[in-house]
């Protein structure tokens, strides 16, 4: 017969502790892990709150995350990179731990990198890889990924962005917003119209921001979020016909894989910053008095606290399964796209509880759940909103 009276050991229900156990994770990435929290720790978490106020970082962080290997995980060794095998899991963990903290300040310049120069390193020539790719992961320049159009977020095939070709050049014509890290971009990996309407006519070029024609700015209203989040204006832009990354006309299924990788970095962000608010609302919880006995110690506020691990643990479970399916070949695109909304969904849900949590200390700015759900809705919309991505789940599936 069980002893019952043995001591109950409760489960450690921190950051740490919210993602439930996954039999793909394994030592390697625990160290992959223990590396990147120590730099985060180190260069990151003492100077957030004044990077979150104004809005931006130093140009230096680029460089010590170059020098200490965080800057060229998975890029090849003779670019400047770690050269080590990484596969999904080590992209999830990077932005576990930068949004750990509870902030997307840094995060969406320091890894553009790992949206923008695969297809260069892929398609580029070795001049281009010497030139950009090199000093990119060295810190010294940085680079920008330009698809998102202020007529056409989602809906790729609507770009109008073009670059028509004359003689050993293109000409570039059109517009680009909502482009992390744009206001500081040397480089910008473009996606540009060179043939007909559609998915068809797409193109990927390289271009450099300090050619005539270009103007850019921040986007107004997102200042507070991130001010090099900008917008770019094209005006008769003359690039190379060597700039060209890939095969003319075949450019967009570059731009699917890269938004593959996009939306899971995406989902482990959103799940990472809902286990921070999780985890700040039941540490509130266990210390806070109210009527007499603690905050956890009253039902409604036990109920509130176990629905929001329960939606952690669902979401979780469809994100390993996704993963194992990604690794092994397969390409279940409508169940990644259900899988933003079911972790945006989540992240609002809990954002939300764990303010009702921590109740008036929500608002006085020395925790992390009032910057979670000030950046929230940016993740719900950004990367595919819930409408767009619903649709694309119901067209995969042949409705």
């Amino acid at each position: 017969m069980a002893d019952n009276t043995a001591p109950r050991t409760q489960p450690a229900l921190d950051f740490d502790g919210l993602r439930p156990p996954s039999p793909f994770l394994t030592a390697e990435h625990d160290a992959f892990r223990a590396h990147l929290r120590g730099f985060v720790e180190r260069a990151i978490a003492p100077n957030l709150d004044a990077w979150d106020a104004a809005s931006d970082f130093p140009d230096s962080l680029y460089v010590d995350a170059a020098q200490s290997g965080v800057l060229g995980m998975g890029f090849r060794e003779d670019l400047g990179g770690t050269g080590e095998d990484i596969g999904l899991y080590h992209r999830i963990i990077f932005a576990e731990e930068f949004f750990r903290m509870g902030s997307g300040v840094v995060f969406a310049d320091l890894a553009t990198p790992w949206i923008a120069l695969p297809p260069i390193i892929a398609g580029g020539s070795p001049e281009m890889l010497d030139r950009v790719a090199r000093p990119v992961l060295a810190g010294e320049k940085k680079i920008a990924f330009a698809v998102t159009e202020p007529g056409g977020g989602s809906d790729v095939s609507a770009f109008t962005t073009t670059a028509e070709r004359r003689g050993d050049v293109f000409v570039i014509n059109g517009g680009k917003t909502l482009i992390s890290g744009a206001m500081k971009a040397d480089y910008l990996l473009t996606a540009v119209r060179t043939g007909g309407p559609g998915m068809g006519g797409l193109s990927m070029l390289l271009i450099e921001t300090d050619r005539p024609g270009i103007t850019r700015g921040p986007v107004p209203g997102l200042e507070w979020y991130n001010r090099n989040n900008g917008w770019l204006k094209f005006e008769n832009v003359e690039v190379p016909v060597a700039n060209l990354v890939g095969v003319e006309n075949r450019g967009f299924a570059g731009l699917a894989n890269q938004f593959n990788i996009e939306r899971f970095s995406g989902i482990a962000a959103t799940l990472a910053m809902t286990r921070t608010c999780v985890a700040e609302a039941i540490a509130f919880a266990r210390e806070r008095q109210t009527f007499g006995k603690r905050l956890i110690d009253h039902q409604v506020m036990r109920h509130k606290i176990v629905d929001m691990v329960q939606r952690l643990k669902v979401a979780y479970a469809f994100l390993d399964m996704l993963v194992w399916r990604f690794e092994r070949g397969e390409a279940p695109i409508a169940d990644l796209a259900l899988l933003k909304v079911q972790a945006t969904n989540t992240l609002e849900h809990c954002a939300r509880e764990s303010l009702q949590v921590l109740g008036g200390r929500a608002y006085t700015g020395d925790n992390r759940v009032e910057r979670i759900y000030r950046e929230a809705r940016i993740f719900v919309i950004g990367g595919g909103s819930e409408e767009i991505l619903r649709d694309l789940a119901a067209k995969q599936m042949g409705f």
